[in-house]
């Protein structure tokens, strides 16, 4: 799948700077309507290191209105979640109905660098990819917009942002020695997303893989996407179903919600 990306695609500044502006307040529209049709969104973002993961959540985030929305960077387990299964640390972030939810880095993480780095046993890493289809399942079963983008760059790509990062001060801190370590094993990294993108990309929780050497046009991408998939959520939602959460009762108690209902 990765070797069949078109790598060469691009987009002008121009082009960008206009698509962008249109983009963000369409995103800002369909937010308000995600909050009134209590429909949960889950955004999961991965990628080589470098891809331009947390440049596309930044513009997808830029003019939300920050009550509806919260952003989770995913580094390894604490000591506390190891205790339990790996899925457990992702069940806590899912978002509630009405708001959206953004992983950079995510559960994927089980069958990558846990697999590539030998974190954990080798049956463990291949029964997850069952373990996800079904855990995606059921977030799908509840109704939550569940988007996954795999940001891919070439390898010389890679290269050449690790050393703008490395020269600017203000960038620095996004480099360190395990992103070098990381590009020794480029090869088992790929082999790993292949496998990873061929057994989860289900017709319920299809991947959406982007060309990412071109910044401007992965953010266009990753955008359009996220707002077709709302659209059309929003869509399935005309006739005002507000999802299978419970029922609140008012203060008057169970007698006082019975006689609401008539």
């Amino acid at each position: 799948m990765l070797s069949s990306l078109d790598m060469t695609k691009s987009l002008d500044k121009g082009t960008y700077d206009a698509t962008l502006k249109e983009l963000q307040l369409e995103l800002v529209r369909a937010q308000r309507k995600i909050v009134e049709k209590r429909i949960p969104v889950l955004i999961v973002f991965e990628g080589m290191d470098a891809a331009g993961k947390g440049g596309a959540i930044k513009r997808m985030t830029a003019k939300l209105d920050p009550r509806g929305f919260e952003v989770h960077p995913i580094g390894p387990p604490d000591a506390h979640e190891c205790r339990f299964h790996y899925l457990r640390r992702f069940w806590v972030r899912v978002p509630s109905y009405g708001r959206i939810g953004v992983l950079d880095r995510s559960w994927y993480g089980r069958v990558l660098v846990e697999r590539v780095e030998a974190l954990c046993p080798k049956k463990a890493w291949q029964r997850a990819y069952e373990e996800i289809n079904e855990f995606e399942r059921q977030l799908i079963d509840d109704d939550t917009v569940l988007l996954k983008f795999w940001l891919h760059i070439t390898e010389d790509e890679q290269l050449a942002r690790f050393e703008a990062r490395q020269k600017d001060p203000y960038k620095r801190w996004k480099i360190t020695k395990d992103d070098w370590r990381n590009r020794e094993k480029w090869n088992d990294y790929v082999e790993a997303a292949e496998e990873m993108l061929a057994r989860t990309s289900t017709a319920a929780a299809p991947w959406t893989v982007v060309p990412a050497n071109d910044k401007y046009y992965a953010r266009v991408l990753v955008l359009k996407a996220t707002l077709a998939a709302l659209n059309a959520a929003i869509d399935r939602k005309a006739f005002g179903h507000a999802g299978e959460g419970c029922t609140t009762v008012p203060s008057g108690g169970a007698r006082s919600l019975l006689e609401t209902k008539g």
